[in-house]
């Protein structure tokens, strides 16, 4: 893949991981309620997700779900409800005690590893976009196995890296604003935007 291919690739994933969503406010969601690590666990488990959906359009993932719309859909509405589960679960939560800190804590990290995964997995987009992007850059004909690892090297570096500086500035921000990991308000206002996210994605089928 010539230098100049692979930089417009890159720049388009770059402008693709950037544009806000529901992977941001997940990645929003366990910095700002788990810290840090929370946050960068959560982007590199979405990086992982978006490769994968990189590799299996490379694999044909992409040509199948527009083939057959339906399975499409159903995996949009089961993302769609899977951020009304988070919005829903965020807004009813209660308020935990300082015993429950670190057991919180532990049970967090390992939900910011599926949370970050399954908003990539339950996002059949990404398949369509990169059937879409892919086809821009090379030729199936000419497409060679380290091609396509260097693709999707690409795409997991970028959206992991993108997400991993957003886990980090906004942990920098919290401390500078003072904001503690007991936030009611912003609890709630994370909540109610993963539900205005959820109607969006049912609303833009």
């Amino acid at each position: 893949m010539a230098l100049s291919v692979w930089l417009s690739l890159a720049l388009v994933c770059m402008m693709g991981a950037m544009s806000p969503g529901p992977s941001l406010a997940v990645v929003l969601k366990h910095t700002l309620s788990g810290g840090m690590k929370n946050g960068m666990l959560a982007a590199l488990s979405h990086g992982i997700g978006v490769g994968l959906y990189a590799a299996a359009s490379l694999l044909g993932l992409g040509a199948l779900m527009a083939q057959f719309p339906t399975l499409y859909q159903i995996l949009v509405y089961l993302g769609a409800a899977y951020l009304a589960y988070l919005g829903l679960k965020i807004l009813l939560a209660k308020p935990s005690n300082n015993e429950l800190q670190v057991q919180k804590s532990e049970v967090s990290a390992s939900k910011a590893l599926q949370d970050g995964f399954a908003i990539a997995f339950l996002n059949p987009k990404l398949a369509i976009f990169f059937l879409a992007l892919f086809s821009q850059f090379i030729d199936p004909q000419n497409l060679t196995l380290s091609i396509g690892i260097i693709m999707c090297l690409t795409v997991f570096v970028i959206d992991t890296g993108w997400y991993l500086l957003v886990a980090v500035l906004t942990e920098v921000s919290k401390n500078r604003f003072g904001f503690t990991k007991q936030n009611p308000w912003l609890d709630k206002i994370l909540g109610v935007v993963f539900i205005a996210l959820a109607i969006r994605v049912v609303i833009s089928l």
